[in-house]
């Protein structure tokens, strides 16, 4: 065990041999690149020693392939697991350094976007802790999706270059590089013995070099590998390349477009050649990754690759890595010569596929022309499969040729990736209970009726270590007082809490600590916007990712409404407000960038009002990310999770919110339906339609936005204001946000939720006034988080899909 003086002289003999400076001397980046390097020393033994217990066991293992693993800093969530945390502060601390500063040094991983990125890190982090075989696979991004700044109210995109300086946390393995190979010709040729010799010709090759990320889990000597993959043009053909100057542009341009791969998260896909390379990510991920697979397996040499599904389980995250089905395939039937009935076998009880939509728009497809172009033999098995399959209802399944069209892989010359992951896998998860039951009876209703077993649900969870442990140590340390430890392996020890929700002094700790990430908040606040906001009003929160059906919409159509409340009636008792918003649009999103341009005006026009002073502030951080979702989610008192219902898959927001001791205000949607079962309906505040009823207004077309402008004077006045102007200049209308609520008919109900949010925020300033029963309520929410932390999730995946056994 390390004390501040066995640190302190660690620290001080990393910088005198790896800089030459003492400790007096070092920038505070000096110390990050010390301490990540003590830390990483700490890890690498551990790292070798899971490797080694892993291929003594021989035990199941399982490989998450995902296009975004949104990891954040590290800095602090490898100390906390390494057990080095506190000490590390303290010495910080000690030698008059802030451990805030010192930490603030590492760059968010630009590897992920939002929910999708963030879910595949906190599932790596319980894995590791929960003592699972179990690694990550993914691209090594050099640019995240993007840097967001704010100019005059519009979302510019700057590039998110995270790794302009060292990453202390990657080990570059260049001696396992593995080829992939785009493009060519596919020549067939029967053997002797009847099986068929399958050459790629005239291809171009691509090197995919891995760089291997360590995940530590939780105080106990487990070290699990986040593989990310590097595009390299291979050396040997950057040499005969270079040989020739009259190659030498060309050879730039191949090492660019080769580069490219693994260079930006989500490129520009609006023209043909993004859409492609999205496609040549996808592909260079799944090739690399099974192949590696394949490798570590045959390395291991105790089984027969007929065995490998017993082995072995592959959960693609999303639609992104469907090509995952065919690669296996190529692999087992090109390489290692097993017939197409023994691959398919093999390959179908391996894969498993996790569904995270139920928007249409968001089910990759992609054309048939350039799937057949760039990835030639990929193709010809897809087909294959499609064959197979359409044959296999036409023949078995009668009664159901009429929706052959609905589920055929390849259709309307596009081949459609959620129905190839669902053709080729042993099971398909949805994220909520509701995500699954509407992709069951609508969504995927046919693929259902051809395969009810392989479908279960899997409710997404959070890391209760970064998002409540670490994030919120003050919390933490009032929880442990009054319940013990033990919750930190077992959250659901949480529960405990409820014998104290009458307990006077508890409650007004719990009140005590929200205040003080208040203050902290708006600290940051301040330092980021100029802006000073009242600590005591309400910290009503939203943040997410910036799209129509997430409904930033209704919030700030409830802000301006309360703003005209406000100048009607300047006496009006209201308790003092702050509404926080943080979120990125889509580059080319054109309606989510209009969203955040009337965010920002209202946030003017409201924030500068001298009549309306600190009631009400209107507040948007630019460039939402990890570290800052870390100083916003322990201050929040109010978690709006408002999507219109059905849309919504699951949320991880609202979990973390809660965990935090934030009240849900949301519609009965994703996860929100869970948390009200758990909290029951007095500990959170539901409004509007539920996915039902949704779909009954969708399917009967009775809904008319332009009757409730007409017929509502609170909404007529909102969207003549932003359409006239008010907020804004004459230059600057809304008049895109206008039309597409009232002439295309308010595809996401804003105005027909708008009436009961409004009543239910109502509801919620009666609540605020009573603080005893909203830190009850507080306090309740806390209680029940632990079934949402992701333990929970990895233990039933563990179990009921990837068949895995704790590696202790």
């Amino acid at each position: 065990m390390h004390t501040t003086e066995t640190f302190k002289d660690l620290l001080t003999d990393k910088l005198t041999r790896n800089l030459g400076k003492n400790i007096e001397e070092a920038t505070d980046k000096d110390l990050y690149y010390a301490i990540a390097s003590i830390t990483q020393e700490e890890i690498n033994e551990n790292w070798l020693s899971t490797r080694r217990r892993y291929d003594e066991k021989n035990e199941r293992q399982m490989y998450y392939i995902s296009m975004e693993f949104l990891i954040g800093r590290l800095m602090e969530s490898n100390l906390l697991n390494c057990g080095l945390l506190d000490i590390c502060s303290e010495t910080l601390r000690e030698l008059g350094r802030d451990p805030e500063n010192v930490y603030q040094q590492e760059a968010d991983a630009g590897l992920g976007n939002g929910g999708l990125g963030r879910l595949a890190a906190c599932f790596l982090d319980s894995i590791a802790s929960l003592q699972f075989a179990g690694h990550g696979s993914g691209i090594r991004y050099r640019y995240g999706l993007f840097e967001q700044r704010i100019i005059h109210g519009n979302q510019v995109e700057l590039p998110d270059y995270w790794l302009k300086e060292e990453y202390p946390w990657e080990t570059r393995n260049a001696e396992e590089a593995l080829s992939i190979h785009f493009g060519g010709e596919i020549h067939m040729h029967k053997r002797v013995d009847g099986s068929l010799e399958v050459t790629h010709k005239e291809a171009d090759e691509v090197h995919a070099v891995p760089y291997d990320v360590p995940v530590v889990g939780y105080n106990n000597q487990v070290v699990n590998t986040l593989r990310l993959w590097s595009a390299e043009l291979p050396a040997e053909t950057a040499e005969i390349l270079a040989e020739s100057e009259s190659k030498y542009y060309h050879h730039l341009d191949h090492m660019h477009s080769i580069e490219q791969i693994s260079g930006f998260l989500y490129p520009d896909d609006s023209n043909y050649e993004g859409k492609e390379l999205r496609l040549k990510q996808q592909y260079f991920l799944v090739s690399a990754t099974i192949q590696n697979i394949i490798r570590d397996f045959k390395r291991r040499g105790k089984s027969s690759l007929k065995k490998l599904h017993e082995k072995i389980a592959i959960q693609i995250n999303d639609t992104h890595p469907s090509l995952a089905v065919p690669e296996l395939m190529r692999l087992l039937m090109d390489t290692e010569g097993f017939s197409w009935d023994e691959a398919w076998e093999i390959t179908t009880k391996t894969i498993a596929y996790t569904n995270h939509t139920t928007l249409s728009e968001a089910l990759e497809k992609w054309p048939v022309g350039m799937m057949e172009s760039l990835l030639p033999r990929i193709f010809m098995i897809i087909n294959e499969i499609n064959e197979r399959f359409c044959l296999g209802i036409y023949y078995d399944r009668p009664e159901m040729r009429d929706l052959i069209p609905e589920v055929a892989v390849i259709a309307d010359d596009q081949v459609h990736m959620a129905r190839l992951a669902i053709v080729g896998s042993f099971s398909v998860n949805g994220v909520a209970k509701l995500h699954t039951e509407i992709l069951k009876k609508r969504e995927m209703k046919p693929f259902y009726e051809l395969y009810p077993k392989k479908f279960n649900n899997k409710t997404n969870g959070i890391t209760h270590r970064r998002w409540l442990l670490q994030v919120n140590p003050k919390l933490s340390e009032v929880i442990t007082d009054a319940i013990g430890s033990q919750w930190i392996a077992q959250p659901l020890k949480l529960n405990g809490l409820m014998r104290y929700s009458n307990d006077a002094p508890f409650l007004e700790k719990i009140s005590d600590v929200k205040q003080h990430n208040k203050k902290i908040l708006a600290q940051l606040i301040k330092e980021r916007t100029g802006i000073t906001v009242n600590e005591y009003s309400i910290f009503d929160v939203q943040i997410k990712r910036l799209h129509e059906y997430k409904r930033q919409l209704l919030n700030i159509f409830h802000v301006i409404y309360l703003y005209n409340e406000m100048k009607e009636n300047p006496k009006l008792d209201l308790t003092p407000r702050t509404f926080i918003f943080a979120a990125k649009a889509a580059p080319g999103y054109h309606m989510a960038k209009e969203i955040i341009k009337l965010i920002h005006h209202v946030a003017s026009v409201v924030n500068n009002d001298r009549t309306i002073g600190d009631k009400l502030k209107v507040i948007f951080l630019e460039n939402y990310n990890v570290s800052l979702a870390e100083k916003i989610i322990p201050a929040a008192e109010l978690s709006e999770q408002i999507s219109t219902a059905g849309k919504e898959a699951s949320g991880t927001g609202n979990m973390k919110m809660m965990m935090n001791g934030a009240m849900t205000v949301g519609t009965m949607d994703g996860a929100n339906i869970e948390i009200f079962d758990l909290v029951g309906k007095e500990n959170i505040f539901i409004f509007g339609l539920n996915s039902d009823q949704v779909h009954h207004h969708n399917e009967l077309g009775d809904y008319n936005a332009n009757a409730i402008y007409h017929t509502d004077d609170r909404v007529k006045k909102i969207l003549d204001q932003i359409n006239g102007g008010e907020f804004g200049s004459q230059e600057i209308e809304f008049k895109d946000i206008f039309y597409h609520i009232l002439y295309h008919n308010d595809p996401y109900y804003v105005l027909k939720d708008f009436d009961s949010y409004i009543d239910t925020h109502e509801v919620i300033e009666r609540n605020y006034r009573d603080q005893k029963t909203w830190q009850k309520m507080s306090v309740a929410n806390i209680a029940y988080s632990g079934k949402f932390s992701s333990d929970r999730t990895i233990h039933e995946y563990a179990a009921d899909i990837w068949k895995l056994k704790q590696i202790r």
